[in-house]
């Protein structure tokens, strides 16, 4: 898919402006990591702007949960800062998406520092707007304006679900984040729904996920890092915020309800990932798969500590916290890789791509980092998480419990088969995007990614190594956001070994990659010695099948290697192919083309958002006939309308 780069400035008049919004973007990151760990581990004074905003002002505190959010976004912020640099000098972009990526990361840092209700609803809705704009950067292309509509709607319809909940909390609880007293039962529940959908609209849980396959394959790849990285990472923590800690704990069906939408989302994303050929838009959902993973696993803590398994509940809620930090470290990285690739080629079909390891090996190298991570295999970054996950799944223990005797093998099995389809997506995104053959002259002519850019990638790669070899770096940071949660169990001791509490397990991810590398060690000394033994022999070519050399039209492709997947999953993909035969003329005989076509289009926004939008068309025709122009008409619809709102409020 070849995407034109808009040249809105000259490259030496852009380098100065795109160097101070790149830098103004790490600035601010690196003051929200500050202010954040100073959150988790220390005391930050509240503060109150009663003039920001007329009447109740806007507060902010910082405390462990929240600090652990400002923390992530902040570190995600530092390294797209950092590739931003480069990347906005060669697409040359103009001032809003400059201005516009400082703003956006300040408004993201703005949503877990707010302590009040307002000043949260205000930091969430700015937060949108700025991701909007961001998104629109390259508004001449009609699927950049399609899926920024997409985008609009999705957003503004989950925050008026958000709207209506928090307002309902606040009419109960007063506006502080910190009271929920005298809130009645049915009231609990009716903001729970409400909130879990505008949250979850924005961490992108299905069905309301449909904006992501949309709006990050066409925003700025920088962007796109933000989005999946950092702001689908506050939807998490507006679920964590509310529902769990100032809702919490509620009754048994919020985590059912929590575990089965995770469960469908992480199965759900994960098929549509393995059989995308789009490489952002594989990212997406790929982004879809590990939001499921980590509300399942939030699930999974609530019903266990209702049920009485307190140690499986605190394994489970650090797993869906590691899972936090390791889905934004490699999902960063995976896009901004993704990002030079687009910028060095033009292409995001991974059709299309191919042979670029040896005309890109640092951001092949890098984009592998970020493949094995969002693989789950060991030494990836999502190992250890999804260890911990399926360790709290197996071992949560309570004989007389009927629910977790059903939910917990059907959980483990949607864990297993979200495992197994992820590293199938992540093996076609590499193998196909970035070794072989080039299957394009774009791919055959690309060059390195600028040094900042590497230097971006390079600083997201580190805490993906760090959270596969030694994820007991972040222990003190989990235990402290772990400390917020009303689960009362001993949370595993993630430190060299993983030892988790009342459970028959531990693990060591650094001797795990010890061993491997003194394996790998062995076996390169034991080749180089057999190869120094045997007799000189001489070089021959390659046995080909007999052709003369191997061509790109040898290799598979994406659409070819996911093939098998499709017609496995036939019956929830619903793929739409087509085989077109051309012959040669005036004999039938003899074939000139064969052409294979293959569209997996989304089911969920085919079969539920149509109707909805023909709805909603439907009814606004309706509501067009009543606007008439008449000013008497419109005065008589005003009162009635007041009249309405007083019976209502008697």
């Amino acid at each position: 898919m070849s995407t034109p780069a808009p040249t809105v400035a000259a490259p030496h008049r852009q380098a100065l402006p795109a160097t101070i919004s790149g830098a103004a973007t790490a600035g601010i990151g690196a003051a929200g990591v500050a202010l954040g760990l100073a959150g988790a581990f220390a005391t930050v004074p509240a503060i109150g702007i009663d003039w920001l905003v007329p009447l109740l002002g806007v507060q902010l505190r910082i405390d462990a949960l929240g600090g652990f959010f400002m923390a992530l976004t902040g570190a995600v912020a530092v390294a797209v800062g950092l590739y931003w640099i480069g990347y906005a000098r060669h697409e040359r972009y103009g001032a809003v998406p400059l201005l516009g990526l400082p703003t956006f990361v300040a408004t993201l840092l703005a949503v877990p520092a707010a302590g009040s209700v307002t000043t949260f609803l205000l930091a969430w809705e700015l937060m949108a707007l700025t991701s909007l704009v961001l998104v629109l950067t390259e508004q001449q292309r009609a699927e950049v304006r399609s899926a920024a509509l997409t985008y609009a709607v999705m957003t503004q319809l989950g925050f008026a679900s958000l709207l209506v909940g928090m307002v309902v909390l606040a009419a109960y609880a007063g506006d502080s984040f910190t009271n929920t007293g005298g809130l009645p039962e049915q009231a609990r529940n009716t903001v729970f729904v409400l909130t879990l959908l505008g949250f979850g609209s924005k961490a992108g849980l299905l069905p309301l996920h449909a904006w992501l396959p949309r709006a990050h394959p066409e925003a700025p790849s920088p962007v796109s890092a933000l989005l999946s990285a950092a702001m689908v990472s506050l939807g998490i923590y507006g679920i964590i915020r509310v529902d769990v800690v100032l809702l919490g704990p509620g009754p048994r069906w919020w985590g059912l309800t929590l575990l089965i939408a995770g469960g469908a989302s992480a199965l759900y994303g994960v098929l549509q990932a393995s059989v995308a050929t789009d490489l952002k838009r594989l990212l997406a959902y790929s982004t879809t798969e590990n939001v499921g993973l980590i509300t399942l696993a939030l699930g999974a803590a609530l019903l266990f500590s209702g049920a009485g398994a307190r140690d499986a509940a605190a394994v489970a809620a650090v797993a869906a916290l590691l899972h936090l930090l390791a889905h934004s470290a490699f999902k960063s990285l995976g896009f901004l890789a993704a990002g030079s690739v687009l910028a060095a080629t033009g292409l995001r079909d991974l059709d299309r791509l191919g042979g670029l390891a040896s005309r890109m090996p640092g951001t092949t190298m890098l984009f592998g980092v970020a493949a094995l991570g969002a693989a789950g295999l060991p030494l990836g970054a999502g190992f250890v998480s999804e260890w911990l996950l399926i360790q709290s799944l197996m071992h949560a223990r309570a004989a007389d419990d009927v629910t977790l005797t059903l939910v917990t093998p059907l959980a483990v099995g949607a864990v297993a088969l979200t495992a197994g389809l992820g590293v199938a997506a992540m093996v076609k995104a590499f193998g196909i995007g970035f070794l072989a053959r080039p299957r394009s002259d774009a791919a055959a002519a690309a060059t390195e990614a600028p040094a900042t850019m590497l230097a971006g990638m390079t600083l997201a790669a580190l805490p993906c190594l760090m959270l596969a070899v030694a994820p007991g770096t972040v222990g003190p940071l989990l235990r402290a956001a772990l400390d917020t949660l009303p689960l009362p169990g001993a949370a595993p001791d993630v430190g060299t070994f993983l030892r988790l509490p009342g459970l028959d397990a531990s693990m060591s991810p650094g001797l795990l990659a010890t061993a491997l590398a003194a394996a790998a060690v062995v076996v390169l000394i034991a080749s180089r010695w057999r190869a120094s033994t045997r007799p000189n022999t001489a070089t021959v070519p390659l046995w080909a099948c007999g052709a003369d050399e191997l061509s790109p039209r040898m290799q598979y492709t994406a659409t070819s290697f996911a093939q098998p997947l499709q017609q496995v999953f036939d019956d929830v993909l619903r793929t739409d192919t087509a085989v077109e035969v051309t012959r040669q003329a005036p004999s039938s005989y003899y074939v000139d083309r064969i052409a294979y076509r293959a569209r997996v289009a989304d089911v969920v926004e085919d079969r539920w958002y149509a109707p909805v939008l023909r709805g909603v068309a439907a009814a606004a025709q309706l509501v067009r006939r009543a606007h008439t122009g008449s000013v008497h008409l419109y005065l008589a619809y005003g009162a009635a309308g007041v009249l309405i709102a007083m019976l209502v409020a008697r």
